[in-house]
């Protein structure tokens, strides 16, 4: 491969998030690790992920993440709200729509309607 096109294909891979290239530059396959419980490991990954300010596309991949390892929508939630003390509420504040959209909730849609409780 042309060493130039060698950094274009990382760089494209990047961008889009490609989870093999990921897994294999850091280590995030924990598959054939000796972690406890993978959803809680996931769980934690998305907390990260929201505590430094990802992108949406890494909040998106967290996400997913959390749900294929059998975390429920509410636990991830739950995630946010337990981490912001720590994170500080401008994070939340910030990843929450991201969150949500990788939840496929429209949070834009569901903040213009009236409060049901």
């Amino acid at each position: 491969m042309d060493p130039a096109a060698r950094y274009q294909e990382t760089l494209r891979r990047l961008a889009i998030f490609d989870e093999r290239l990921v897994t294999a530059g850091f280590g995030l396959d924990l598959a054939g690790t000796s972690v406890p419980d993978l959803k809680i490991a996931a769980l934690l990954q998305l907390a990260a992920s929201v505590t430094i300010g990802p992108s949406a596309a890494c909040l998106e991949w967290s996400v997913g993440r959390a749900l294929a390892a059998g975390a429920t929508k509410d636990e991830i939630a739950d995630v946010l709200v337990a981490i912001a003390p720590v994170a500080g509420i401008g994070r939340i504040v910030s990843a929450a729509p991201l969150v949500a959209a990788a939840l496929e909730y429209d949070i834009e849609a569901a903040l213009g309607e009236p409060d049901e409780r």
